[in-house]
């Protein structure tokens, strides 16, 4: 297992969401925090983005956001972050979280978060990389996905081991676990 001291963190940016999951993107924040891991993440001061990020500067951590130039120009980007890189385009925001990331984090969200878990799930099964991907299946909420994916391998449109590149915990807690990652004391 590789050493992770970078974990970027796909998430949903809704405000709009029940309550338990801003919530548990606060703790996976902490969590961070406690274990002395820098969050990478979209950058972004609302929905999951900004509890992530407010967890983790709360908790004295590290937080990286990286934001289109588009969205920064929204006032969408969190001000209170250890570091923003702007980049020009999501393609750039994409392979600038993967680069500097040692393992990916999928908390819930919508479709800019199953994009972006897809595409890093494709870029391990081409060997782009070797890094873990944890998904927090947190109140079931990936269920649909994860049927999804068992489907693709029923019907022969996905392997085994590749379905298996992705793994599932269905608490906040087990994450940094999963990934071999425990608290500073």
């Amino acid at each position: 297992m590789i050493a992770v001291a970078n974990i970027c963190i796909f998430c949903g940016s809704s405000n709009a969401v029940s309550q338990n999951y801003l919530d548990y993107a606060s703790k996976m924040g902490r969590l961070c925090a406690n274990a002395r891991v820098t969050v990478i993440y979209g950058g972004g001061s609302i929905g999951l983005m900004g509890a992530l990020a407010d967890g983790a500067m709360g908790a004295g951590g590290t937080v990286i956001g990286v934001i289109p130039d588009f969205l920064n120009k929204k006032d969408v980007a969190h001000s209170g972050i250890s570091e923003m890189v702007i980049t020009t385009d999501i393609h750039q925001r994409k392979a600038k979280m993967a680069e500097i990331a040692d393992a990916f984090v999928v908390l819930p969200g919508s479709i800019g978060t199953l994009e972006e878990m897809f595409e890093v799930i494709a870029w391990k099964q081409l060997k782009r990389f070797d890094k873990p991907i944890i998904l927090a299946n947190v109140n079931g909420y990936w269920a649909p996905a994860l049927a999804l994916l068992d489907h693709m391998v029923c019907e022969s449109f996905l392997s085994q081991q590749h379905r298996n590149l992705i793994h599932v915990v269905d608490h906040i807690d087990a994450v940094l676990p999963a990934l071999g990652v425990r608290p500073v004391s």
